[in-house]
């Protein structure tokens, strides 16, 4: 797919939504991103956007609320001309004992890390028809992409990157024949939560094959392959250092 000129929504513009962003639009693409506290950051992505002689969009979204999923795409669409691109990346990824995990904690993961996804996509499908095809790159988890839970306490996290798996391996079939692309990746420990100590970065490195964390770029190179394969797709690529596998 040809990537410069084109334009993409990437939902959530921190930390690795915000490498992924830049990184477009280092690549010639227009560039939506949506935030629903990180305002500042999200900016910041957008300023650097610009610096790249790009056009910037930013969107506050709650994308526990399915309006706001159609509000996003279809705004970001409207502003840029076109739409080629949807990244879902939003994320609720949170330690709840199964005692705590009622109703509320339940749809507070799956209406952001699953129901969203969806919902972005439906609304992109539309805009990427009116261009010949287009590319969306769901974000999952390599436990969920290791075909079982690893760590207690996540139910609800689990649940709904297992079903991103599905969702995606669904909607390539349904896109295929419109040239909409739908791929997945599923990252392992690629950039440590600020709060996590010397001793748990330390304990992820020893469970790593490859010995560290991975950082931004592994993540960007897997997203930039996939938007630019154009045979590929139904497909959950880890990038997670080969933590999957010991």
């Amino acid at each position: 797919m040809q990537i410069a000129g084109g334009a993409a929504v990437v939902t959530g513009g921190r930390r690795i939504g915000a490498a992924v962003a830049r990184a477009l639009a280092a690549a010639g693409m227009d560039v939506a991103v949506s935030y629903n506290s990180s305002r500042s950051e999200a900016e910041a992505v957008a300023a650097d956007v610009v610096a790249s002689g790009r056009r910037a969009h930013v969107v506050r979204a709650d994308l526990s609320n399915p309006d706001d999923c159609r509000a996003l795409v279809n705004g970001a669409a409207a502003a840029f001309g076109r739409l080629d691109v949807l990244v879902n990346m939003a994320s609720v990824y949170r330690l709840i004992p199964l005692e705590q995990t009622d109703e509320r904690a339940w749809h507070a993961a799956m209406d952001v890390d699953l129901r969203a996804s969806f919902l972005c996509a439906r609304a992109a499908v539309p805009h990427m028809r009116q261009n010949g095809g287009g590319r969306i790159v769901n974000f999952s988890d390599w436990v969920a992409a290791s075909g079982r839970p690893r760590y207690s306490g996540y139910l609800p996290y689990y649940v709904a990157k297992a079903g991103v798996i599905a969702l995606t391996e669904a909607l390539a079939l349904e896109l295929a024949a419109d040239q909409i692309l739908v791929n997945a990746i599923a990252p392992g420990p690629v950039l440590p939560p600020p709060e996590t100590t010397d001793e748990e970065r330390g304990a992820v490195e020893a469970a790593t094959p490859l010995g560290r964390w991975g950082g931004p770029e592994p993540v960007v190179r897997a997203v930039m392959f996939l938007i630019e394969t154009d045979f590929v797709t139904g497909e959950t690529i880890r990038v997670d250092g080969g933590r999957h596998i010991k």
